[in-house]
């Protein structure tokens, strides 16, 4: 949402609220059917389409065995045949390696300690590649020019940082490429695959280095605080400088060259007044930008390149009323995979060919909900009680327009935002006769720097109270219904679904924490090894438990469980690295000591997020029993 209209958007917002709000009271008299719960959380009938650099094969992800699992068919039509055969998780995420052999990613339980996984084509010759125990494998660049290796980072010498190794994906050779002196974060390729950049961490100062080849040793070009910076997104075409994010002497990022020698921005290519910009697209075959995206209601593009805007053009006319991405595309750049979407509307994937500008459908990947009985995601605005404007997103439900049930939905992260797009659990909900907000509160990334700095050490306080504030704005714009507003969250969302019913214990009449921060300190406590190098830059955006215990005690739901009387549902993965189970196995052991209503789901076979099929049906069925007890849709 644009930031600069200022106090004149809040009356528009108004309006469009006011047009949303007469537009379902007139054409939604009636409530549609209610869609069975499992419709909007099974798995995907087919998903996450890719094609073989060759052009000749397109892999995608189905169920087996009610897992996620990667299956591969010719281009021209014939036999599919099932690659992977993972029974315990859906594999994570996986990618072509040459046109002969798939590599995937796997955990174990949701302990996000992932190995990469080698199989061909007939799912025989299976490897796994990084056999470690407690190490976590990253890939650092696919090296899509060559057939067989690929660049890893692993935490396997030191928990706290990562080496890169170099990685045969058919032998499972592994050489080391670059030792981490331990405090390099990032390592950044040029078009030929060598580390030819990396970024350094003291904890709240970051450097760039940059080296001319992989034979010398590494400069520093420029140091930044932690607050503004260049992030590099790849060298450019000659491989003597970078294209990079930078919010150097700006609020918000914008795309530029940025110069080694010089240490410098060279050119700026483009920047927006009202949001940050860090995508960046190009040709590797005809080594052109092709496209930057941005976000502010919706995906927003500026293209640089005329063949890949004749092509973008081409689609969307072929697909009237669809957001449309290219998610991948063949070596020769001849073949694209399209996927078609909405916010009703999981998606449709489609084969895109471009010389005979033929577009031929692949699969609907839930195919089973109807988007006329979804209801539309809508961008709003509201002004924070010390005047900051917070956009979010309002789903009414088919047929109500106001004195509602909400459901107050802040987003994980919690520097991170919510976007425009299907998203099942705000469908689910409003599918039961909840109206659901999204608020992307201060700190959420996208807005610039000083939105995101408004965040720093305001756990609990200024971060809730925009949250809060979206409650509040919607009883005095008459959506809701003051005796029927729930929290519900997950991560960053889960603290603040606790901090909701803490804080403000009169303000919501049920709660759903789901992985949720509840103790400051406990958490400082048990964060990933991984996460240590940048500890000091985490303390100054949320708190340091030596020089700040007042602040993060103050910020503590388990340490004032006194003041919450909301009946709550907590769910937790017994695995999940990031949010301990202890920080969940507290409040609730402190609430049933006062006689607090708690329901508490533990899964042990999770991790941070139900990602089994079987956890994730349990989970929101209990939800959605909750909610319709305390709040009445």
């Amino acid at each position: 949402m644009s930031r600069t209209t200022g106090f004149a958007f809040t009356a528009i917002a108004a309006v469009m609220l006011a047009t949303l709000v007469s537009a379902n009271e007139a054409g939604e008299q009636k409530m549609n059917r209610q869609i069975p719960l499992r419709d909007f959380f099974r798995n995907p009938e087919q998903a996450d389409y890719l094609i073989s650099p060759d052009g000749s094969r397109i892999a995608c992800q189905k169920p087996y065995k009610g897992r996620m699992n990667v299956f591969v068919r010719p281009v021209a039509g014939g036999e599919e045949t099932r690659v992977t055969g993972e029974t315990a998780r859906d594999i994570a995420g996986y990618a072509w390696k040459g046109s002969n052999r798939i590599i995937y990613t796997k955990d174990f339980g949701g302990d996000e300690n992932f190995h990469i996984v080698s199989v061909n084509l007939k799912g025989e010759d299976l490897k796994d590649l990084t056999p470690f125990e407690k190490v976590r494998a990253e890939v650092i660049d696919d090296l899509r020019d060559h057939d067989t290796d690929v660049l890893v980072g692993l935490n396997k010498r030191d928990p706290k940082v990562f080496d890169v190794y170099r990685l045969n994906t058919i032998t499972g050779e592994l050489k080391l490429a670059a030792e981490n002196p331990g405090n390099i974060t990032s390592c950044i390729t040029d078009h030929e695959g060598k580390i030819r950049a990396a970024i350094t961490s003291d904890g709240v100062n970051t450097t760039l280095l940059h080296r001319e080849n992989e034979t010398l040793p590494f400069k520093p070009v420029i140091t930044t605080s932690f607050r503004e910076g260049v992030s590099p997104l790849f060298f450019t075409f000659d491989n003597k400088n970078l294209y990079a994010a930078s919010n150097l002497n700006r609020d918000k990022n914008a795309i530029v060259v940025f110069d080694l020698a010089a240490g410098k921005e060279k050119e700026l290519i483009f920047e927006h007044p009202d949001v940050d910009v860090s995508s960046l697209s190009y040709s590797r075959k005809r080594k052109v930008l092709t496209l930057i995206e941005y976000a502010t209601w919706k995906t927003e593009r500026r293209f640089l390149d005329a063949l890949a805007e004749k092509r973008y053009k081409s689609v969307t006319e072929k697909l009237p009323g669809r957001e449309i991405s290219f998610t991948s595309v063949s070596k020769d750049e001849t073949l694209f995979i399209v996927r078609a979407y909405g916010d009703r509307s999981r998606g449709t994937y489609y084969l895109y060919d471009e010389p005979g500008d033929k577009l031929t459908k692949l699969a609907e990947v839930s195919p089973w909900l109807n988007e006329n009985e979804l209801c539309e995601m809508k961008p709003v605005s509201y002004r924070s009680r010390d005047g900051l404007l917070i956009n979010g997103y309002l789903t009414l439900p088919k047929g109500g327009s106001k004195n509602l049930p909400v459901i107050v939905n802040p987003h994980g992260g919690p520097w991170a935002r919510d976007t425009w797009r299907f998203n099942p659990e705000v469908q689910f909900l409003a599918n039961r006769g909840f109206a659901v907000l999204q608020v992307n509160y201060r700190g959420s990334t996208g807005y610039g720097r000083k939105f995101w700095e408004a965040s720093f050490k305001q756990w609990g306080k200024k971060m809730q109270d925009d949250v809060t504030d979206g409650a509040l704005w919607l009883v005095k714009e008459g959506v809701a219904d003051p005796k029927r507003i729930g929290i519900y969250g997950g991560s960053y969302g889960g603290y603040a679904t606790l901090a909701g019913v803490t804080f403000t214990p009169d303000l919501y009449a049920a709660a759903v924490d789901f992985v949720g921060v509840s103790n400051l300190f406990t958490f400082m406590n048990t964060i990933p090894p991984y996460w240590m190098p940048v500890i000091d830059m985490f303390h100054e955006m949320v708190g340091n438990p030596e020089t700040d215990k007042e602040l993060l005690a103050s910020a503590s739901p388990a340490l004032h469980t006194d003041l919450i009387k909301t009946p709550l549902l907590i769910a937790q993965g017994a695995n999940d690295p990031r949010v301990n189970k202890a920080e969940s196995d507290q409040i609730v052991e402190a609430l049933r000591k006062r006689g607090v209503a708690v329901e508490y789901i533990v899964k042990d076979n999770e991790g941070h997020g139900f990602h089994n099929e079987e956890n994730r049906f349990e989970f929101y069925g209990a939800m959605e029993k909750f909610f319709v007890k305390y709040l009445q849709p």
